[in-house]
């Protein structure tokens, strides 16, 4: 395990190197370019940490923090405000003592995203990671409009060597879910994992398709507890945190999805989506294999930002 999360870190620093280009060498030449603390210097970091799509908002926050800091530590010296940035953007994403609970409890995990972002493919390798820690896990394949979805699945199911209930192409989700819901039950599964369809661009559907969905586990599964995950493509950026904002309007999501960390110069938006929305980042994905989702760590993605505690490991 201790190999896997090493190799897992240093994929997550490869991973985010154009990121780290994008921000991190800026803000080091500003803390050795500057021989004084001054507005000047402020506005600066602020620049780069906006163009690095940590976002306005977020990138205010993080600011007012090191300001803070700085005046209650009577810090002159730039190149002191690193670490303190380093840990300003630490506390912006801690994700928190609760944030796993789910795996704790019986439990319903809704996975909803768009196409393409890598929604499937994340649940897929999330009921292999919640197996591999002893859960028994059943997957509901309620993404009925995307054919291929389906076919993904059963791949995912066979690879993880869990249970899958599947819904005929154009089925009703809910059913699926209902199906998967008396399955679960009559397992004692302990997680039930339910890939479902996330079409924004008709979003009245949508809502309608996850009210059933909701309505449905809460009559028959109340006892569950109830997680809903929202997956988001990590190279979109901006367009990642506008598609979070919007699920949240018609879900009640409670944790985020981040793929795609791999060569995105926009790993920033991590730190936005946590900061502006208040959903954590529960997990990241850096690659194809199924060990490359992994639980997110505030401390780690940030030391791999800013490529900080990887050095000794070597």
């Amino acid at each position: 395990m201790a190999e896997e999360k090493k190799g897992f870190f240093k994929r997550l620093v490869e991973g985010l190197s154009k990121t780290r280009e994008n921000i991190v060498s800026g803000i080091d030449s500003i803390f050795s370019g500057y021989s004084s603390i001054d507005d000047d210097f402020y506005e600066e970091i602020e620049e780069i940490l906006v163009m690095g799509d940590i976002g306005i908002n977020t990138t205010n926050a993080i600011i007012e923090r090191l300001k803070e800091q700085v005046a209650e530590k009577h810090i002159k010296d730039p190149s002191q405000c690193k670490q303190l940035l380093m840990d300003s953007i630490k506390e912006q994403m801690a994700v928190g003592e609760t944030a796993y609970e789910f795996e704790n409890r019986k439990s319903v995990v809704l996975v909803i995203g768009v196409n393409g972002v890598g929604k499937t493919t994340s649940v897929g390798k999330l009921a292999g990671k919640l197996k591999s820690q002893g859960k028994k896990v059943i997957l509901a394949a309620a993404d009925t409009f995307r054919a291929a979805a389906g076919e993904q699945l059963t791949q995912w199911a066979n690879r993880a060597g869990v249970e899958l209930i599947g819904g005929q192409e154009g089925a009703d989700p809910a059913s699926v879910v209902y199906d998967a819901i008396a399955a679960a039950k009559a397992r004692d599964a302990d997680v039930l994992l339910c890939d479902t369809a996330g079409r924004l661009h008709n979003k009245k559907n949508l809502m309608e398709e996850l009210r059933k969905i909701y309505k449905i586990i809460a009559r028959e599964y109340p006892e569950a507890y109830l997680e809903t995950l929202v997956v988001l493509d990590g190279t979109t950026g901006q367009n990642a945190l506008a598609q979070a904002r919007q699920f949240n309007e018609v879900a009640n999501v409670t944790g985020i999805i981040l793929t795609k960390l791999d060569g995105t110069a926009k790993g920033g938006i991590a730190v936005a989506i946590q900061s502006e929305l208040s959903i954590p980042v529960k997990y990241i994905g850096v690659g194809e294999t199924i060990d490359d989702l992994q639980k997110f760590d505030s401390d780690e993605f940030v030391n791999a930002l800013f490529n900080t505690g990887a050095q000794d490991e070597e």
